[in-house]
């Protein structure tokens, strides 16, 4: 991280208008034709320039280190109501209905062992923020890729952004949860609901159609917070549902199924490379949908500079939006500024210095 972006990062918390500034557009709604047509073209440099495929790929190696930390805190979580095995059970389901097979025979075994990893009391709490600590990983790291996409230095301490990564990911966890489980829960639950209230199938036609929706909403909440927690810019007013998350959750559908089926239909990999083949699937899906994660970011980022253009803000160079905190930056500065300093010194101690005489 260069001195110039740190003072950037400074002088925006200076000098950034309010996120929910007057003179912009208050909704995407109302920005003109060309404006829309410039922040498109914008997301699609901004992808390229900012290495987006390579943050993907970070995120995609941060995620694998995630999955198991982030099963073992749900598992736990749940085994307190005694749910841990039913749970196990169910995310073996959901894997065997929707994951291609090879993907499923690689997580299986790791997944059905999930249920002797719970304790109690103290050693369940103790395990469960610690599961948390290390599925926090892929928060962290898409943090700074939002960052990045922001070109924003990040400036809280330690201390206060980590509990906040924490909170992030417990809240992703519930969500991803909370869709598995409606997902699983079809025809016979919803039968079983309706013939106790009296419904009958009536229940599970409404079910089977209202489960869609709110499972989609979810989606793109989950998204939304990715997209509006994780960065240190202050955003504008919260939206329900970010254009960009929209957009990410239409490409990662198109996305996975376009994969599914080429890995049903043309895919070799797990014929020629055994299970390191179903590894190499499982890291190129997860590299695909973070890839399509951080469009969705760059098409957020730039619907604000559109806004900002539209209202009058000088936004060409960076998103003027304020950062959440400068403390870090401010730190990181002094030590920058002390590495330099030192530098200098050795540079005007040895300039007169001809090595070439040493020979």
């Amino acid at each position: 991280m260069t001195t110039q972006h740190l003072e950037s990062t400074a002088r925006r918390g200076d000098a950034a208008p309010d996120p929910d500034h007057d003179a912009k557009p208050d909704s995407p709604t109302k920005l003109k034709g060309q404006s829309w047509g410039y922040v498109f073209k914008r997301a699609l440099s901004e992808f390229s320039k900012d290495g987006c495929t390579d943050l993907a790929a970070t995120l995609t190696y941060f995620a694998v280190l995630s999955i198991f930390p982030a099963l073992l805190a749900l598992v736990s979580l749940l085994g307190v109501f005694g749910q841990g095995e039913a749970t196990t059970s169910a995310i073996l389901d959901f894997l065997n209905r929707y994951a291609p097979s090879s993907v499923v025979d690689l997580l299986s075994g790791p997944i059905s062992q999930l249920t002797t990893q719970s304790g109690a009391g103290l050693a369940l709490v103790v395990g469960v923020l610690g599961a948390l600590w290390s599925a926090s990983g892929y928060t962290g790291a898409f943090s700074r890729a939002m960052n990045r996409i922001y070109e924003i230095a990040e400036g809280r301490p330690f201390w206060k952004l980590k509990p906040i990564m924490l909170l992030i990911t417990l809240i992703i966890v519930l969500i991803v949860a909370a869709v598995m489980f409606m997902v699983l829960l079809s025809g016979d639950f919803a039968q079983t609901v309706g013939d106790l209230v009296g419904l009958g199938s009536t229940t599970v036609t409404v079910w089977n159609w209202a489960k869609l929706p709110v499972i989609l909403f979810l989606l793109v909440l989950l998204i939304a917070i990715l997209y509006y927690a994780t960065p240190n810019v202050k955003q504008p007013k919260f939206k329900w549902l970010s254009p960009g998350a929209a957009i990410a959750l239409v490409f990662m559908i198109i996305a996975g199924l376009g994969f599914g089926f080429y890995v049903a239909n043309f895919s070799s990999y797990n014929a020629t490379y055994g299970i390191i083949g179903s590894v190499i699937i499982l890291l190129l899906g997860l590299w695909i949908m973070n890839n399509v994660l951080l469009f969705g970011a760059e098409v957020d980022a730039e619907l604000e500079r559109g806004r900002q253009l539209q209202g009058g803000i000088r936004a060409e160079h960076a998103v003027q939006l304020p950062p959440r905190d400068t403390t870090q930056v401010k730190k990181q500065k002094e030590k920058e500024e002390k590495l330099e300093a030192e530098g200098r010194k050795i540079r005007l101690r040895t300039e007169h210095v001809d090595y070439s005489q040493d020979s």
